[in-house]
């Protein structure tokens, strides 16, 4: 049974399943990019406002699951409109800025994200858009990235599963 706070917007209701901390570890793979097991700590968290904060922090695994060095960090901003409509807006330490659009399933805790917007720094490495998928399976969150550049179509290059470590909490606005 998911827990929902009982000072969160009404209209975030629906996303309450990825409320709190979670952790896990994951597989990375791209074309011009470093193969690699990744640690990850994801969390969500809550003001009362209409927005889910979001907060991802992945760090290169070496062979024996010790932390090597950080992979990627990922912040920004989740909600749900009408017609359970998902948006989030996301901002990569790699100097990447990206608009997703998608909608949460009917009658399951699973979330389709695709870009609609990218913006990118002059270091950053080409990128395009992706997809994403996010569900919550037996309690744990997994989640599957897939991303396209100029010169790789679109195709998976992270997964992960997450345990929850922290549950939902009440905010702390006043």
């Amino acid at each position: 049974m998911i827990e929902i706070p009982s000072d969160l917007e009404p209209a975030l209701v629906p996303l309450a399943f990825l409320l709190g901390t979670w952790e896990g570890a994951g597989v990375h793979e791209f074309p011009g990019s470093e193969k690699c097991n990744f640690g990850q700590e994801m969390h969500f968290t809550h003001d009362g406002r209409d927005v889910l904060q979001y907060l991802s922090r992945t760090w290169v695994l070496d062979g024996d699951g010790s932390l090597v060095r950080p992979l990627e960090t990922e912040s920004g901003f989740w909600r749900i409109g009408e017609d359970r409509k998902v948006e989030a807006v996301l901002v990569r330490n790699e100097g990447v800025a990206e608009v997703w659009y998608g909608e949460l399933a009917d009658k399951k805790p699973q979330i389709d994200l695709v870009t609609d917007t990218v913006a990118r720094t002059v270091k950053s490495a080409p990128y395009t858009g992706g997809k994403r998928l996010y569900g919550l399976v037996g309690g744990d969150l997994m989640w599957v990235g897939e991303k396209q550049t100029p010169e790789v179509e679109l195709r998976p290059y992270m997964s992960a599963q997450l345990k929850r470590v922290v549950a939902a909490q009440e905010s702390a606005a006043p």
